[in-house]
């Protein structure tokens, strides 16, 4: 049977090179040469939406994907050329989780939180709804009396917080329970008919932990942090999950930084690849 591959990647910092470390030159075209092979299904894991993703394809020269995860993986998107298709099928999934309630209902239901501050339109979907909050913010204590507002509602959420620190504000995002980076890699395997041998994820922040420590076959991109790295390798220590992880290495000239580093896992994982994926030769662990 032919080998083929669903090569699932994080954006930014992963094989966008927006980092502080340097990017392999040849990188992101062994990158988009590799991702052209009819045997490799191509897609994007992302926190973007779809016109920052369309943006980022554009102005970093990225492969074109055949699917995108975006949004926080509130969305999927079957993409051909300039024709983006939601999948519909996910969003019925997903929106179990809110038992009939939508955006509308629980931007009413968070009213009550002067501390929260709608983000524009283009930030919002279906499932989806982002919020501003001030650093000051006991985030703690609002996290807990949202996530009580939404429970007596009979609504399944995450509730995500980050820091924007170029802008000095607080993100909430919140989100179906099982609008996850992993749960929608999982979902899009089996709608695709993928065996879990098939799929590599690739990614470098602490967004991605869940995916990189699950039982997926993933790659940590060199150029991220040692924390990250120290993160994902407990983690995957406490989930017996350490085989389904490889972080990729720097041997020469950035070899393991960005999308270097991706082609560098899929080789580590897929002996079927490895003569033709191009940048420093390795020496791979023939027993996987």
């Amino acid at each position: 049977m032919p080998v083929r591959l669903l090569l699932c990647t994080d954006m930014d910092r992963t094989i966008i090179p927006n980092g502080a470390q340097k990017e392999q030159s040849t990188a992101r075209q062994d990158l988009k040469d590799f991702c052209n092979r009819p045997e490799v299904t191509l897609v994007y894991v992302t926190g973007r939406h779809q016109a920052l993703v369309q943006e980022a394809i554009e102005e970093y020269q990225l492969p074109t994907p055949d699917y995108v995860i975006s949004d926080v993986g509130t969305k999927i998107y079957q993409t051909q050329s300039k024709d983006w298709k939601p999948l519909p099928q996910w969003e019925a999934k997903i929106n179990q989780d809110w038992h009939g309630k939508t955006h509308h209902n629980l931007r009413e239901s968070l009213k009550i939180f002067k501390a929260l501050t709608l983000q524009e339109p283009s930030k919002q979907n279906t499932h989806k709804l982002s919020y501003y909050v001030p650093l000051s913010t006991d985030v703690d204590e609002l996290l807990s009396d949202a996530a009580t507002v939404l429970k007596a509602q009979n609504v399944d959420a995450s509730l995500i917080w980050s820091i924007d620190e170029a802008e000095n504000i607080g993100l909430l995002d919140v989100l179906p329970k099982n609008a996850t980076k992993l749960h929608a890699i999982q979902f899009l395997q089996h709608f695709l008919d993928y065996s879990l041998d098939e799929v590599v994820f690739a990614g470098d922040s602490g967004n991605d932990l869940p995916v990189l420590t699950s039982e997926i076959h993933s790659v940590l991109v060199a150029n991220a942090g040692d924390d990250i790295k120290k993160q994902a390798l407990q983690q995957a220590q406490a989930n017996h999950t350490t085989d389904a992880l490889y972080l990729a290495q720097n041997n020469t000239n950035e070899s393991g930084n960005y999308s270097a580093g991706v082609l560098q896992g899929v080789g580590h994982y897929i002996k079927a690849f490895r003569n033709s994926l191009k940048g420093d030769p390795l020496s791979y662990d023939d027993s996987l």
